[in-house]
């Protein structure tokens, strides 16, 4: 069904929450941000309390979550979790490395950084914080991205603690592990300008260009999406779990039908959160929460951003990823290389050999290829051959820079390194001269003649291997067949 966004009034915004580094620090104390997957030190349990905000009115999300009556228990480790998880010590002043990759988004996306701001606590409803508030504060305000249907506004850039991670739940229990809880996030919020599914789709992804082009976290779980919807003026309904770009429209289209649906039936469309499904529906979890869930923190200070820091922050300022592809492109790469290089996050890697040795194609084949043929081949962990490679690729670049090796026996050299022999054992001068091999090349023709060039290359590949480069042992060949 074709569906008409203009005639339908439709209204929708993102929200969209990113995980940062921070220093692989967390955003209130000096705990480690790692997941764990060993066993927990120690376990509390806990039960949601009802409290009423600053304006002293008790959240709709609030009441409701507390009527479901649920034990909520933690399990933390003493070196990823301290007291301020557990809400039993003030927090510690906030993580700047995490404020400034904060000011850097904000500043690409052409945000006014707000100077001075409180600290506030916003009431969490699910059980997902040990206090039952996540502390989060407005770090920058009005800005905007241009797509292709016009410039959208981003209302409200936020710096917060990001929530416990669940592991468990069952019949009145919840079971949350602490390891996430304070990893430093930003949370992005744009105005409902949202043309319709497919624009809501290209902002997600310019805005995840910006994201991804600082020092934010990588993987799985680091970045949520939420789509705000509404139609005809009705009431707004928040979808969860936007994440999967493949249902990313569906999923929209879904929402907008079903509000239809109640809208012409004379059935008010619920202000309400919802999560969504694999098949890109999506069903109810709680009422939508309001602004009564936000109070001041007291345990710290205003938070002052300097013009002296924001200055700082516009010097570092990275570039977005397709400026790198370019540049990247520009040096020769393909893009398959280039996606790799991103994936893997190995950008910072590529730049500091580059300077060692300035041959970007060589480069690349050490940090993304190398390491699973040889790992392929000798039936050892990507892990263990990246390790190998991770200590001797400076060396290596520093030989090839000098011209006392040549770029096709890098890998040889690896595979070797990596079952155990010196690196001077690795780098033999014990090698063929050119001379014996044009004599070997010529036994071989008359022994066996009749094969195609391809077919003596890989009989001369497989005797001298890393002794010769593909182009030097065509040109041999060429010199003895016709």
């Amino acid at each position: 069904m074709e569906l008409d966004y203009k005639k339908l009034q439709f209204m929708s915004g993102l929200e969209i929450h990113q995980q940062l580094e921070g220093g692989g620090k967390k955003l209130f104390c000096n705990c480690r941000s790692i997941l764990r997957s060993d066993e927990p030190d120690y376990e509390i349990k806990r039960k949601l309390h009802v409290v009423a905000g600053e304006s002293g009115e008790v959240d709709v999300a609030v009441s409701h979550e507390a009527k479901e009556g649920r034990t909520f228990v933690y399990r933390g480790n003493y070196d990823t979790s301290c007291l301020v998880e557990l809400d039993e010590e003030p927090p510690r002043e906030i993580n700047k490395s995490a404020l400034k990759t904060a000011v850097q988004i904000a500043l690409l996306m052409n945000m006014e950084i707000v100077p001075l701001s409180q600290i506030m606590r916003k009431t969490v409803v699910d059980g997902s914080n040990t206090s039952g508030f996540q502390r989060t504060v407005l770090i920058a305000r009005d800005g905007y991205i241009e797509t292709s249907k016009g410039r959208v506004t981003i209302q409200w850039l936020y710096l917060e603690e990001d929530a416990a991670r669940i592991v468990l739940r069952e019949e009145g229990k919840t079971v949350y592990n602490l390891d996430r809880l304070g990893i430093p996030l930003v949370e992005v919020v744009t105005a409902p300008e949202i043309k319709d599914a497919n624009h809501a789709k290209e902002v997600a992804l310019k805005l995840g260009e910006i994201l991804r082009s600082c020092d934010v976290r990588r993987g799985i779980g680091t970045i949520r999406q939420d789509v705000n919807i509404s139609i005809r003026g009705e009431n707004r309904v928040e979808i969860k779990g936007m994440q999967d770009m493949d249902v990313f429209v569906d999923a929209i289209e879904k929402e907008v039908l079903r509000q239809k649906e109640l809208s012409d039936s004379g059935t008010p469309v619920g202000m309400e959160v919802r999560n969504v499904l694999k098949d890109a529906s999506s069903k109810f979890m709680r009422p939508l929460p309001g602004s009564a869930r936000m109070y001041p923190e007291t345990d710290l200070p205003l938070l002052k951003i300097s013009r002296g820091f924001i200055n700082k922050a516009k010097r570092d300022l990275p570039k977005l990823i397709s400026e790198i592809k370019g540049d990247l492109k520009k040096e020769g790469l393909s893009e398959e290389m280039i996606n790799l290089l991103l994936k893997q996050n190995k950008l910072k890697e590529f730049k500091e050999l580059k300077s060692i040795y300035d041959n970007p194609q060589i480069i690349a084949k050490i940090l993304l290829i190398y390491p699973s043929q040889i790992s392929s081949n000798l039936k050892k962990s990507v892990e263990d051959v990246e390790n190998v490679v991770l200590n001797f690729y400076g060396d290596i670049l520093r030989m090839l820079k000098k011209g006392k090796i040549k770029d096709f026996e890098v890998k040889d050299i690896l595979s070797s390194l990596v079952l155990g022999k010196s690196l001077k054992e690795s780098v033999s001068n014990d090698k063929k001269s050119l001379a014996e091999i044009e004599e070997w090349v010529m036994k071989t023709v008359k022994s066996k003649p009749g094969l195609n060039p391809n077919a003596y290359m890989g009989l001369v590949m497989n005797e001298f291997k890393g002794q010769v480069s593909g182009k030097e042992a065509m040109d041999i060949i060429r010199k003895f067949i016709k």
